[in-house]
C-alpha cells in the first residue's frame, strides 16, 4: 500500500512539473537566444522564491498566532500547568558556591564569623545596714560623696 502511494505521488509530481515547466529546446540556438532563455528562467526562479518566502512568513505568523490563542484559551479556562517542583537538599557551602560562583573557594564556618556578645554582669550593690551610713552621709560631705559616686 505504501509503495502504491509513493508511485502515485511521484506521478503527480511529474505531471505538475510538466505543466508548470515546459521542456527546454536548446539545440540549434544562438548565444543570444540562450542568454534570453537564462534571463527568463532567472526571472521565473526569483518569482517562485518570492512566493515561497511569502508563504513561509505567513506560516510562521499563523503558527505564532495559534500559539498565542491557545495560551489565551488555557488562561481563560484557568487550568494553568504548574511544573512539579523537586525538593533539593543542598549544603550551605554548595549554596554559597552556586550564589557567589568562584569567589568562595574555601568552606565558610558560619559560627566562627558570628559576633560574640559579652554580657556585662550587673553590679550588685552590697546590702548593708542603713544605720551605719546615716552618720557618714549626713551633712554636706555625705551629699558630695553621693554625687561623686554617681558620676
Amino acid at each position: 500500500m505504501l509503495v502504491a502511494e509513493y508511485e502515485e505521488r511521484k506521478q503527480e509530481k511529474q505531471s505538475v512539473l510538466s505543466e508548470r515547466v515546459p521542456p527546454l529546446k536548446l539545440s540549434g540556438l544562438s548565444v543570444q537566444e540562450l542568454q534570453e532563455i537564462c534571463k527568463e528562467l532567472y526571472e521565473n526562479i526569483s518569482i517562485v522564491d518570492e512566493a515561497r518566502y511569502d508563504m513561509e512568513v505567513k506560516i510562521v505568523k499563523n503558527e505564532q498566532e495559534i500559539g498565542n490563542l491557545s495560551q489565551k484559551i488555557f488562561e481563560l479556562k484557568g487550568k494553568m500547568k504548574r511544573p512539579a517542583l523537586k525538593r533539593v537538599k543542598i549544603s550551605a557551602d554548595a549554596m554559597l558556591g552556586a550564589l557567589l560562583g568562584s569567589k568562595v573557594k574555601e568552606s565558610v564556618d558560619f559560627k566562627a564569623n558570628l559576633k560574640t556578645v559579652k554580657k556585662e554582669e550587673e553590679k550588685k550593690e552590697e546590702v548593708t545596714d542603713w544605720r551605719k551610713n546615716v552618720e557618714a552621709m549626713s551633712g554636706m560631705e555625705g551629699r558630695k560623696k553621693l554625687f561623686d559616686a554617681g558620676q
